[in-house]
């Protein structure tokens, strides 16, 4: 059977082992075919397609739950639950997310993104499940990377407290099963998963409670078998949470993961199935390269060679100035919350190691730590992408801002990301740090002001002992062909462009005065073109002075509009008048960069149109 012919997982389930495994390959091949002219997460998915195909045919969704924890893994999931025919307009505009989405499909449960929330998510079903008398499965597959992940952790402890009868799947793909390890590790598996070692294990058990001495002998034998699957399975945390653990299993071993599920499957309380897979599994340059085709752009699949992405971006230009600051000033610091390479902190790993910490799928550990690391004395350096900042708002507030402690925070991916959708956009940020207390907010708008703003931010963190953040997009840097500012003065921005005349002030956050920039030159249009700069603290005198003379005031912010930057710019400014041009609030889905921005009301030809509503009434 071809993936074409799947219309549900109802369709797999008559398939033997060889058609199973034909299945898997066929699905590998599209999965390869489509990631290649659409780019994507193809390393994680290519590597749980079988636990995907045996998940699928062991339970029965979608009144089973399956519940992929970010959905890196999940193309196959998709390819199997009926999206198989559009499955080329992955990460498209109005096509397929490149993430579960409960607005695409009643299989996926949740729309997901950020990681560590599966376990979490799965318990709230299953504990809904109990009280409501219903009868249905719930699983949460999770990456060994979620485990690097706090959250996690309070769900695994919470779920193996309570009892519940959930099914962890830990697929984990940093690892390898030697031989011997991997058969020892599948055949006691067998044995403790098996329908006869359980139903015997439970009558040995329920028969030594009534003996006088039972509970005892119990106790004892709870830890010889404890001790004796400890010396041979890896699973002794899990178990101490309360969990039933079975594995390392082989995670492309179709007929082991089948049997496995089905044996597991009518066991009550919480179980941890643990699946070691490889990474790029059947593609061999992923296989290799398996970082780099964790999220891959476009690619040629004869030699893997990866389509130029154009031209330099932010994150480029933020990695530059940082190995500046990092070969002249060696109290400077860097950290990362796995990723290295999204962030563009990988150049400054490899030339300064001892410097530059990634502490795993971990922001609120990342931001606490920098804060230690500031009272000690250096200079940290937090790159997070904005969206995923969010996580770690609390300890922004109190671990940072409230401990008079200088950090810098690089805030990566602010607006619209594009393709990886509606969990990724950084819509947020400019509304949850204006108001933290000694936050300084900037937006540079090209590669002269990124180098400028993180020099700047470096020495008023050390000097002032007050958090920083500087926001910028997942795009290519403009030509810096604005007249720079050579010396930062704080709490201002920059007046770009003036004409006599003038009747409206255009204030601009980040690179959008670009645009603003050339569609007044262009047409000769009496607008006096405002870089704001600083979003944060906002300097009310500096931003009238920007505003003198004008009729009208129009703010362009890639940022939601209410709590956003134009509204706070309204308030402030009651005696100007004041349209705000930003995104609705509203969550926004996937689609390119561009699209995206002329969705919301941002594309160069809809500021065009502002721009000439403005002068015309004014």
């Amino acid at each position: 059977m071809r993936i074409d012919e799947i219309v549900s997982p109802k369709d797999i389930k008559p398939l033997d082992i060889e058609q199973l495994s034909n299945l898997c390959q066929d699905i590998r091949e599209r999965i390869i075919s489509i990631v290649s002219k659409r780019g994507g997460h193809l390393a994680s998915s290519l590597g749980a397609v079988e636990l995907a195909v045996s998940i699928h045919y062991v339970y029965d969704a979608p009144k089973d739950k399956i519940i992929w924890d970010v959905g890196h893994q999940a193309y196959a999931h998709k390819l199997l639950t009926g999206r198989a025919r559009n499955f080329d307009t992955l990460r498209c505009y109005g096509g397929i997310s490149g993430f579960p989405s409960h607005f695409e499909s009643e299989y996926d449960p949740f729309t997901v993104g950020h990681s560590s929330t599966a376990v979490s998510l799965a318990m709230g079903m299953a504990v809904a499940r109990d009280l409501n008398g219903d009868d249905y499965n719930v699983l949460a597959i999770i990456g060994d990377g979620s485990l690097s992940g706090g959250m996690c952790f309070e769900a695994l402890n919470h779920a193996g407290h309570s009892g519940t009868d959930i099914l962890v799947i830990l697929n984990s793909n940093n690892m390898a099963i030697s031989p011997v390890q991997g058969a020892l590790s599948n055949y006691v598996n067998r044995i403790i998963s098996a329908d006869a070692y359980n139903r015997i294990h439970n009558k040995i058990r329920d028969a030594l409670l009534r003996l006088p001495a039972g509970k005892s002998i119990a106790r004892i034998g709870a830890r010889l078998e404890e001790a004796l699957k400890g010396l041979i399975i890896p699973g002794w945390l899990f178990e101490e949470l309360g969990f039933r653990y079975f594995g390392p299993i082989d995670g492309h071993n179709i007929d082991l993961l089948i049997q496995t599920l089905k044996r597991i499957r009518p066991l009550p309380g919480p179980k941890l199935l643990h699946v070691v897979t490889q990474k790029g599994k059947g593609y061999k340059f992923a296989e290799k390269q398996p970082t780099l085709f964790h999220g891959i752009g476009n690619f040629d699949i004869d030699t893997g060679k990866v389509e130029k992405r154009g031209g330099k971006t932010f994150t480029n230009a933020f990695s530059d100035v940082m190995l500046e600051i990092f070969k002249k000033d060696k109290d400077v610091v860097a950290i990362t919350a796995a990723m290295l390479d999204g962030t563009g902190l990988r150049p400054l790993r490899e030339r300064f190691p001892e410097r530059v910490f990634d502490v795993g799928i971990a922001e609120e550990h990342a931001v606490t730590f920098s804060a230690g690391l500031a009272r000690a004395g250096k200079i940290p350096v937090v790159a997070i992408y904005s969206t995923f900042l969010q996580r770690s708002y609390d300890q922004m507030v109190n671990d940072v801002a409230l401990q008079d402690v200088g950090v810098v925070f690089a805030i990566d991916r602010a607006g619209l990301v594009g393709r990886d959708g509606i969990m990724h956009h950084g819509l947020l940020d400019i509304c949850y740090l204006r108001p933290i207390p000694k936050m300084q907010l900037l937006a540079p708008r090209d590669e002269t002001m990124m180098h400028s703003c993180f020099r700047w931010a470096i020495e008023k963190a050390r000097r002032d002992k007050v958090p920083v953040a500087l926001r910028y997009p997942r795009a290519e840097l403009p030509p810096d062909e604005i007249s720079p500012i050579h010396s930062i003065v704080e709490h201002t921005g920059q007046i770009v462009y003036d004409r006599d005349g003038a009747k409206v002030a255009a204030f601009c956050v980040g690179p959008l005065v670009y645009d603003v920039y050339n569609i007044v030159k262009e047409n000769d249009l009496p607008v006096r073109v405002v870089d704001v700069l600083f979003l944060a603290p906002m300097n009310i005198d500096w931003l009238i002075s920007a505003a003198e003379g004008v009729e009208k005031i129009v703010v362009f912010e890639e940022g939601y509009l209410r709590g956003g930057f134009g509204e706070a710019v309204r308030a402030e400014l009651r005696h100007f008048e004041v349209d705000c041009i930003a995104v609705e609030n509203e969550f926004i889905l996937h689609g390119s960069r561009e699209e995206l921005l002329c969705q919301v009301g941002l594309g160069y030809e809809q500021i065009k149109e502002r721009l000439f509503d403005a002068v015309e009434g004014a």
